[in-house]
């Protein structure tokens, strides 16, 4: 016999910082809501990444996405606990030559005509202020409002403020379907819910089979302790090229400074792998990457290196909406953190049949956009 149901507004697969987020929205609206998590809370690609909070322009969607979530950040900072690590550093878009500054101009004047906060600075204003970069860069980009956070602390609070509300979350609860009115838990456990939410991350099309998210594996490592070596967040401007290629992997320097003087270094993309192991070639390219842009990077003793795997979409944009009668929260690769707090805007509004603070239409599961995604 199926053993006694559970009953809320909402239940969600997946306790990453996306679907702890829709916990802490939709329990802030008033719903009742039961998370059920396949590992610890947190786990997954919330703990496998770097916890950046950053406005990105690829696209109008993506750049409309971004910014809401970055304000929705801005506006929870005072209220996120020390152990959150919340570090207001800002992000600097290294230029390696005319063409590489160019761009970081053409973004300048993008940021400014839509409200924010950017600027150009010289080479020796770089240097003044990361001087451990190597010589020859021409300039930068300074996005003076970005964050860094230690993500999976921050998911963790999303879930606690939702229990302190009433919600439930289940950890080592792995959901084995997902139906329009809940799911069947894979110890046979059922959740009745009005709302069935897949916040699944890279294992969301098991499912919800068909939808267009593969995942791509990504490598980070962390150093040991080398307070004042990086102060903000630097990402070369080759990045964008890399964080949206189609191609089988791709390599691009991106450091993050930690609180506590450590360096996380990133970032590297994958397709087509499928277990968690260190790929020693990709590693070796992305720490060689690195050198080109920190002085001394040979001198750092890097203490551990891991992978993740992202939800990718082909056109780079999270699944929001609903979709043969379940909700998806999903496809955000490597923007996840970042785009947590707009996606439970976004997802809640929709739910509960309310304007989103954004136009949603870039991000809905709509057929004409999953037939369009199936051809790539």
């Amino acid at each position: 016999m199926p053993k006694a149901i559970l009953t809320c507004d909402a239940v969600i697969a997946g306790g990453g910082i996306v679907g702890a987020a829709c916990a802490d929205e939709l329990s802030r609206r008033g719903l009742s809501v039961i998370v059920c998590e396949a590992r610890v809370a947190g786990s997954g690609a919330t703990a496998a990444g770097m916890g950046h909070l950053v406005i990105m322009d690829d696209s109008p969607a993506q750049f409309a996405l971004t910014k809401l979530s970055r304000e929705l950040w801005d506006a929870l900072e005072t209220q996120l606990p020390p152990a959150a690590e919340f570090l207001r550093c800002g992000t600097l878009w290294v230029a390696a030559d005319a063409e590489e500054l160019a761009e970081a101009e053409r973004k300048r004047a993008f940021y400014a005509d839509c409200g924010v906060r950017a600027e150009i600075i010289g080479a020796e204003q770089l240097y003044q202020r990361e001087p451990f970069l190597q010589p020859g860069l021409v300039g930068a980009l300074l996005v003076p409002d970005d964050a860094v956070v230690y993500q999976p602390v921050c998911a963790r609070w999303f879930l606690d403020r939702a229990i302190s509300r009433g919600a439930q979350v289940f950890e080592n609860a792995p959901v084995a379907e997902m139906r329009p009115d809940g799911v069947t838990l894979r110890d046979g456990r059922r959740i009745a819910a009005k709302f069935t939410v897949n916040a699944c991350g890279a294992e969301s099309p098991t499912l919800s089979p068909g939808i267009p998210v593969k995942p791509r594996q990504g490598h980070l490592v962390i150093t040991d302790r080398h307070p004042g070596t990086v102060r903000h967040q630097i990402v070369e401007l080759g990045y964008l090229k890399s964080a949206h290629s189609h191609a089988a992997h791709s390599v691009a320097f991106n450091v993050q400074p930690r609180p506590n003087g450590q360096l996380l270094l990133g970032s590297s993309r994958q397709y087509g792998r499928t277990d968690s192991s260190i790929d020693a070639p990709i590693l070796a390219e992305m720490l060689a990457r690195a050198a080109i842009y920190l002085k001394g990077f040979d001198q750092l003793r890097a203490i551990r290196a891991w992978t993740g795997f992202r939800p990718a979409t082909p056109d780079k944009l999270p699944l929001i909406g609903r979709h043969n009668g379940l909700w998806l929260a999903t496809g955000h690769e490597g923007l996840g953190i970042t785009t947590s707090t707009g996606t439970a805007v976004i997802l809640a509004s929709l739910l509960l049949d309310e304007t989103p603070p954004i136009d949603p239409a870039p991000y809905l599961p709509a057929e004409e956009r999953l037939a369009r995604l199936a051809k790539y």
